[in-house]
C-alpha cells in the first residue's frame, strides 16, 4: 500500500511517500480502506517533536509508528472473528492518537476504539475531520464544567479545535465569544457565533466582560492575561503547556483553588465521543470547516501548510477517491 512516512523527527520534508506492507488484522480489528484522513497539529507535533516530552510517546530518538495519520474515514475493508458492531462495506470514522497510520490507504484499528459509524449523508472529506478539534474541545469543555447560560471566551476560533469549541459550546447552551481576526467574522456568524473580537486590532483582556471559561485553542494567549477577564472562580484552559510548561504547573498548583485557576486535561479518546460527534454532525449541530483538500501525492505541502499556524479549520488529504 501507499503510504507517508517519516523516520526521523524534523520538517514537513522529513515526510516521504512510499511501499508500505498493509496491516494485517487481530480478532478484534477492523481494516479501514482510507478515502481521506488530515494533517494536523497533532500530526505536525509528533513530526516534529517541536515538545520533546511526545517522543516519549512516539519514540525518544526515532519515530516507532512511521506513519501519521490520526483521523480517517474510509470504508471498512475487512473485518476479524470476533467484531460483531462493523461490517465489511460500512462507512466509518474515527481518531487514533496511539498509533496513528491514517496517512496510508489501509489502517486496522480495534473496532472498540476510536471509531465510529459515518452517516450516508456526510462526505468522506468531511468525516475525516470529526474527530481531532472536536475530540479535544468537547474533553475540554467537560473538565471546565461550564453550564448553560454561562459565559466562554474562545481564543483562536477559527481553527480545528477553535472552530469545534464554538460549535459545541453552542450547542451546550453556552454564550461564546470569538477571539479572531476581521476576514474570520463571518465565519463565526456562518457558525452561529454574534460576538466577536479582532485579535489584531483589541486587546480582549481591555473588555468589560468577564467569563466563566476562557478556552485557548492555539496557545497564544496566558493565563496572566486571561485572568483579567475571568469572573471569581473562572477557569483558563489552554491547548498548549505554554512556556517552560506553565499550564501544567499552574494546573497542578491551583487544585483546591477557589479563585481563578487553570486546567490542563489529559485528552482521552472513546468509541462513544465518536458516536455522538457523528451524530451532532448528521444533525446539523457540528460541521467541521475545512480549509482545504490537497491529494495524497502532496502531502508534504499539507505538512507545510499546517506548520505555518495560518489555516482556518482543517486540511484535509484526499487518500483515494
Amino acid at each position: 500500500m501507499k503510504a507517508a512516512i517519516y523516520k526521523r523527527y524534523g520538517p514537513a520534508e522529513v515526510v516521504q511517500l512510499a511501499e508500505m506492507p498493509k496491516p494485517a488484522i487481530k480478532p478484534d480489528e477492523i481494516l479501514i480502506a482510507i478515502h481521506a484522513t488530515t494533517v494536523n497539529r497533532t500530526d505536525t507535533g509528533f513530526r516534529s517533536a517541536e515538545y520533546f516530552v511526545s517522543r516519549f510517546f512516539s519514540g525518544l530518538w526515532v519515530p516507532k509508528n512511521p506513519i501519521l495519520g490520526c483521523e480517517f474515514a474510509g470504508v471498512v475493508a475487512e473485518k476479524g472473528l470476533l467484531v460483531k458492531n462493523f461490517e465489511i462495506g460500512d462507512c466509518v470514522f474515527g481518531f487514533d492518537d496511539e498509533t496513528f497510520g491514517s496517512h496510508a490507504e489501509f489502517k486496522a484499528i480495534a473496532a472498540h476504539k476510536g471509531v465510529a459509524h459515518l452517516h450516508q449523508s456526510i462526505p468522506f472529506e468531511t468525516g475525516a475531520a470529526i474527530a481531532e478539534g472536536a475530540h479535544y474541545a468537547l474533553g475540554n469543555i467537560r473538565a471546565s464544567k461550564i453550564k448553560a447560560g454561562e459565559k466562554a471566551l474562545v481564543y483562536g476560533a477559527s481553527g480545528a479545535i477553535g472552530s469545534a469549541y464554538v460549535q459545541l459550546l453552542k450547542f451546550f447552551g453556552v454564550d461564546v465569544t470569538a477571539v479572531v481576526n476581521a476576514p474570520r467574522f463571518d465565519l463565526m456568524l456562518h457558525l452561529g457565533i454574534t460576538k466577536t473580537i479582532d485579535y489584531e486590532k483589541t486587546d480582549y483582556t481591555a473588555t468589560t466582560e468577564r467569563y466563566h471559561v476562557v478556552f485557548d485553542a492555539v496557545g497564544k494567549t496566558s493565563f496572566a492575561q486571561a485572568k483579567k477577564v475571568l469572573l471569581p472562580g473562572g477557569v483558563y484552559i489552554s491547548t498548549e503547556p505554554g512556556a517552560w510548561g506553565q499550564n501544567i504547573f499552574y494546573a497542578l498548583m491551583a487544585l483546591k483553588s477557589k479563585k481563578t485557576r487553570v486546567l490542563f486535561p489529559i485528552p482521552t479518546t472513546t468509541q462513544e465521543d465518536m458516536i455522538f460527534l457523528g451524530r451532532l454532525t448528521a444533525e446539523g449541530h457540528f460541521r467541521p470547516v475545512i480549509d482545504s483538500v490537497f491529494p495524497f501525492d502532496d502531502i508534504v505541502a499539507a505538512h507545510k501548510y499546517v506548520s505555518a499556524g495560518q489555516k482556518t479549520g482543517n486540511v484535509v488529504v484526499r487518500v483515494q477517491d
